[in-house]
Parts: structure tokens; C-alpha cells; sequence
């Protein structure tokens, strides 16, 4: 068996930092690079816009972070999807006044909120949204807990979109040369066990509930990023 036969999940250096560590805003912005370098900002809004049979009114981001890839996502989006409210969850509250100031600019309207994802999606008062969005975000669940948090997203809109490190053997090569770009020591451990704790085949549509309900797709796209779409069937 291969080392990348099973996922394995590795506790990410970032996640245990203070917000305000030097090495965790370090990581924070070699996480903005590496985003745009792999074009999850394209991803995402091609992902997002097939899936959609007509433009949301509003959106929901798991584990948003500082907002910025959301923001990207929007100026493709904005031309045909005007006046969405999104809303961004994480666990700090890491946007700032500017990308605030942006997302008003394209006459999307933005609001933040500081949770743990399982307490906003299972609470009684939770939302729903027309399509709910996670960038290199499930990979850090495993066996119950992404199950769980994937059918707790399935109640709360008609369609979700991730994208995810894809679990290949290129993808690991390519996190093991990310020190040539300049990222620092939590950005070069974090995306080594991102790669590791990753997806591939149909991993995640078997996560996924009740999958007759709904069309699912799951995909690699490049060489880094492994996609995955649900849309629930109109009945």
C-alpha cells in the first residue's frame, strides 16, 4: 500500500497559533500566494456557477478566514451575480476594513461570524443559504466528524461547493518545493499534511448524504486540486 492509499490527518501548525503570531500572519499570507497560484479563485467560481441554476441571494463560506479568496471569487462572479450577501465563518475574525470596503465596491453585502462550524450549522437558528462554499477546508475532518458536518451543510442549502488538496503524488512533490516560493516553516509542515490528509477517487461523495437527492461530482482539476460539487435534484 501506498503512502497516499489513506488519508491521514496531521494537526496543522497554523491552527494552534494566536492570530497575531508573527509566523501564523506569515502563513496566512504564503496561504494567499499559494491560492492564487493554484487558481482557486477561478475554481471555485466555475464550481460555483455550474452548479447554480439561477444567482444566489446568498452564500455562506466555512472556514473563510481573512475573506480574500471570497473576494476573488466574487469580482468573477459579481458581473452575473449581483447583490449577494455572503457570509463568512471561521474560527477568528480575520477580515479586514479594506476587504470589507471591496466586497461593497462589487455591491456584495458581507457579514462575519466567529464559530465553530458544527455550532452554526446545528443550531436551530442557522440559516439556510442558496449555496454554501469550503476552500481547503474538509480536509481537516475525518470519518464521523466530515460525515457529520457534510449533512449538517446538506440542510442548510440546495448546493455546496469545495475545493480541496487532491492526495497524489505530484501534489505532495509539489508542497515539499513551496519553500522556493519564500513560505515559511508552518506553511511548509501545513501543506505537506494538507496534501496527505486530502481527496481523491469519490471520497467525498460517499461522505456525502443521501446522494440519491442529489447529482454529485467529484473531480481532479490540475495537478494540486481535487473538486467537489453537490446539487440537490428539483423534485
Amino acid at each position: 500500500m501506498t503512502r497516499l492509499a489513506i488519508r491521514r490527518l496531521t494537526p496543522e501548525l497554523l491552527d494552534a497559533l494566536p492570530a497575531m503570531d508573527r509566523r501564523a500572519i506569515g502563513s496566512r499570507r504564503d496561504l494567499v500566494r499559494l491560492n492564487r497560484i493554484m487558481r482557486h479563485d477561478a475554481i471555485m467560481a466555475g464550481v460555483l456557477r455550474a452548479g447554480a441554476n439561477t444567482p444566489p441571494r446568498t452564500m455562506l463560506e466555512l472556514g473563510a478566514g481573512d475573506g480574500t479568496l471570497m473576494l476573488r471569487v466574487a469580482r468573477r462572479l459579481a458581473p452575473t451575480w449581483p447583490r449577494v450577501a455572503v457570509t463568512l465563518l471561521d474560527r477568528q475574525d480575520l477580515m479586514t476594513d479594506a476587504t470589507r470596503a471591496a466586497f461593497a465596491d462589487l455591491g456584495w453585502r458581507v457579514k462575519t461570524i466567529q464559530a465553530d462550524v458544527f455550532d452554526m450549522l446545528t443550531a436551530a437558528s442557522s440559516d439556510v443559504y442558496d449555496a454554501i462554499a469550503a476552500n481547503l477546508f474538509l480536509h481537516h475532518f475525518e470519518g464521523a466528524a466530515l460525515r457529520s458536518l457534510l449533512a449538517a451543510a446538506a440542510r442548510r442549502t440546495p448546493l455546496f461547493a469545495a475545493a480541496e488538496p487532491r492526495r497524489a503524488a505530484l501534489a505532495l512533490a509539489g508542497s515539499r518545493m513551496i519553500w522556493a516560493l519564500g513560505c515559511n516553516d508552518v506553511s511548509r509542515h501545513d501543506a505537506r499534511v494538507s496534501v496527505e490528509a486530502g481527496f481523491k477517487d469519490r471520497e467525498l461523495s460517499d461522505a456525502w448524504p443521501n446522494g440519491k437527492a442529489w447529482s454529485l461530482e467529484e473531480r481532479r482539476v490540475g495537478p494540486f486540486t481535487h473538486v467537489f460539487s453537490a446539487r440537490r435534484e428539483a423534485t
